[in-house]
């Protein structure tokens, strides 16, 4: 049996759950989440827990049990307390800002990238180097986050460019130049 899947999820309160036969709506306070399951997964309310069960111990079934719980657990999480994705710019003259909804960043090249805020996402630069990616979509959030971070992913040698905060970046030697004689 699935340890994950096994796992009831507490809706805290203030959390409206509707459950339309495989689609889970979510309503919280920072926002509604909706998502359709596989028709097989079967998810209940019972009382104040969100309870996933599978119908057979079939290899499938199995591997969806524990998936469309934790999927289950990030909407709850999500309308509750919201995600959120850190990025940090390494480099020198590399620097964001924000200009609107669009974030505005200078990364080298001989043209500003510009990434415009989607709905249910907020982009925030506390410091010219840091970015944050904030919303109540998990997915959502670390698609967005991984899209920026794509603008210029940290390089091996000197550590250049946009990283998640916390990320180590493997440095390589430089070239070895003949030795003098």
């Amino acid at each position: 049996m699935s340890r994950i899947g096994r796992k009831p999820i507490a809706v805290p309160a203030g959390v409206d759950v509707k459950i339309d036969g495989t689609t889970l709506t979510v309503k919280g306070p920072k926002g509604t989440l909706t998502k359709s399951f596989h028709k097989d997964m079967i998810i209940k309310q019972e009382g104040a827990e969100l309870i996933v069960e599978r119908p057979s111990e079939n290899k499938m079934h199995k591997s969806l049990h524990g998936l469309t719980r934790t999927l289950v657990s990030n909407m709850v999480e999500g309308v509750t307390n919201g995600f959120s994705k850190s990025l940090d710019i390494e480099g020198i003259g590399y620097r964001a800002q924000k200009q609107g909804k669009n974030l505005v960043m200078n990364l080298g090249y001989s043209h500003q990238v510009i990434v415009p805020e989607i709905d249910g996402i907020t982009i925030d630069v506390p410091a010219a180097t840091k970015i944050i990616v904030n919303g109540i979509d998990k997915q959502v959030v670390g698609q967005i986050a991984a899209e920026i971070r794509e603008k210029r992913p940290p390089e091996p040698y000197k550590g250049k460019g946009i990283r998640y905060t916390g990320e180590r970046i493997i440095r390589k030697e430089g070239k070895a130049g003949k030795g003098k004689k």
